[in-house]
């Protein structure tokens, strides 16, 4: 038996008894800079992931364009504290920049994902084709000079029939993921009609969804979403949260931050966050508030 007496390790346990009701815990914090991980469709991820979609549409993000260095210095700084989930959808442009701060890193270390846009218009330039997922994908491993992406989405789906509309291209994920090409494939949602629709098909593995207490930049109020993510998770897809603080709106707002982890945390149907970080200094109130966030899960679950 582990002694709890000691502080590191009664801190360890704290964190795997929080994050249980959250995912299956697949390792614990052996050292100061990691963060708990869960399993999410068969992929290893840290309980908190790193978005680079802030303020992004064709191919730019705010942190392409605060420059390279910052960037670059950005991203190795989540990787050093432990921040290993990466999310690069195409429209944001940053996916070769991700992997080329990491080049010198061990490629099963970290998670890559990206999301593929095929809506007729908008999201990526205009004149890039949006009918063929494979090539897509292919492009994605050439510009990240890897083998495989760890999870490929259709993103931003709003319609309710968005599995009929796109099926061809759940199809060229399916073949790239039975070739090894991506391990896991999924949808992002921006309307509860596509999330409704993500529950109940079986080829969806993971959901990216929106999710803060307020309904701010979501699908529809906390009470709507909530039980439609409840149904998604039930069977047996992953969950990431997004849009954690409305699209930026609470950034600089403290107590809305504890709040709305608080509150995710506590839904037990969301196995991992994203947040889309800017600043180095970012990543670590993050880290000290969702560990403090866990820590008060564990103990009121504990009295």
């Amino acid at each position: 038996m582990n002694d709890l007496s000691n502080s590191s390790s009664r801190r360890d346990f704290l964190k795997v008894a929080a994050t249980g009701a959250i995912g299956a815990l697949w390792t614990t914090n052996t050292h100061a800079a990691e963060l708990p991980k869960v399993k999410l469709a068969g992929l290893n991820v840290p309980l908190l992931g790193m978005g680079t979609g802030v303020k992004a549409i064709d191919r730019s993000n705010a942190l392409q364009r605060s420059g390279e260095k910052n960037f670059h210095d950005t991203v190795r700084r989540a990787y050093d504290e432990g921040v290993r989930l990466f999310d690069c959808a195409d429209s944001y442009g940053s996916l070769p920049m991700v992997a080329k701060a990491l080049k010198d890193k061990p490629r099963e270390s970290y998670v890559l994902v990206s999301k593929i846009w095929c809506h007729e218009k908008g999201g990526i330039p205009n004149n890039e084709p949006r009918h063929d997922s494979m090539a897509v994908i292919e492009r994605f491993l050439l510009e990240a000079s890897t083998d495989h992406i760890d999870l490929v989405q259709l993103h931003c789906q709003t319609a309710g029939d968005w599995t009929k509309t796109y099926r061809s291209h759940m199809d060229a994920l399916e073949t790239a993921k039975q070739k090894g090409l991506i391990l896991a494939h999924g949808c992002s949602c921006h309307s509860i009609e596509a999330l409704e629709a993500a529950a109940i098909d079986p080829w969806v593995d993971v959901v990216h969804a929106r999710i803060n207490p307020w309904g701010v930049a979501m699908d529809g109020p906390a009470d709507v979403v909530v039980p439609v993510l409840q149904k998604i998770h039930k069977a047996g897809k992953g969950v990431i949260g997004m849009k954690l603080i409305g699209e930026g709106k609470f950034r600089n707002d403290p107590a809305k931050i504890d709040e709305t982890l608080r509150f995710v945390l506590g839904l037990g149907c969301v196995d991992a966050l994203i947040v889309g970080f800017e600043k180095q200094e970012e990543i670590i109130d993050y880290k000290k508030r969702l560990t403090a966030a866990l820590e008060e899960k564990a103990k009121v679950k504990g009295s």
